[in-house]
């Protein structure tokens, strides 16, 4: 899919309403199944088990997004994180999903034969995390302390967890934003640029994500041809670079 379509998709969700769902409900873990297209990038295990750890305390803050069909639509980690916690610690999971049905929201469109809405929705899922005030942060933090987690400067010794951290992949913000919401956030106005600065990163990852797997797609072709011509040969070369650079945008954007 080229970045044109991607960007195109975006607009859809904007200048549509295809980011509200249809039903807010629940699934069991199993019935939430892959998106068509696979993950937009592979799944960091070291995300994956601090979310686990952190649904065992809080649960699930933000229901996974997924189609008609049960696809996934948005939320690979917290699904991964789910399973993870199901394998690990039974007791915790069977706490905090009854009956091991796990919230969703469910939009209205089979995303196999609409690709382009399943991007939109995507990424408005991503932009779109709940807003919580400094008191709900507070509150949620109050309970991963309870649990263990560590609030204080410094690495944490092994065997402890860093409370800021969980925070921030519970919630969806930076840990700068963690560290206001707990300190009250005194204005408001540098804290929404913020947001909206974060919202963007989030995005453009997303975007660069799947532009970098369309060209990982066509060097996969194009490496399979019995005797490639000059052109195709210069061609994988420069993709090759291109490929470099939005790795590299990547990283820089992920460390912001």
């Amino acid at each position: 899919m080229s970045v044109s379509r991607l960007t195109g998709a975006l607009a859809i969700a904007k200048s549509r309403s295809v980011e509200t769902p249809s039903s807010t409900a629940t699934l069991s873990l199993d019935s939430i199944t892959d998106r068509v297209d696979g993950d937009t990038r592979p799944l960091n295990p070291a995300h994956i088990e601090a979310l686990a750890d952190s649904i065992a305390v809080v649960g699930l803050i933000a229901p996974i997004a997924v189609d008609s069909q049960g696809r996934l639509l948005a939320g690979g980690h917290r699904r991964a994180a789910i399973a993870l916690l199901r394998e690990q610690d039974p007791e915790a999971y069977a706490k905090q999903f009854l009956n091991g049905q796990v919230p969703i929201r469910r939009y209205d469109f089979d995303s196999e034969t609409e690709p382009d809405k399943a991007l939109a929705i995507e990424a408005t899922e991503n932009e779109k995390r709940r807003d919580y005030t400094p008191a709900e942060v507070r509150a949620i933090a109050d309970r991963l302390r309870a649990a263990g987690y560590r609030d204080a400067p410094g690495k944490p010794k092994k065997g402890e967890k860093a409370l800021r951290p969980a925070l921030e992949l519970i919630i969806g913000k930076s840990i700068r934003q963690v560290r206001r919401y707990l300190n009250d956030a005194p204005d408001a106005r540098a804290e929404n640029g913020e947001q909206n600065q974060d919202n963007q990163t989030r995005t453009d990852v997303l975007v660069l994500n799947r532009a970098l797997v369309g060209l990982q797609k066509w060097t996969t072709f194009a490496n399979e041809y019995d005797e490639p011509g000059t052109a195709v040969k210069g061609l994988q070369s420069r993709v090759k670079r291109m490929m470099r650079d939005i790795e590299k945008a990547i990283a820089e954007l992920e460390g912001e």
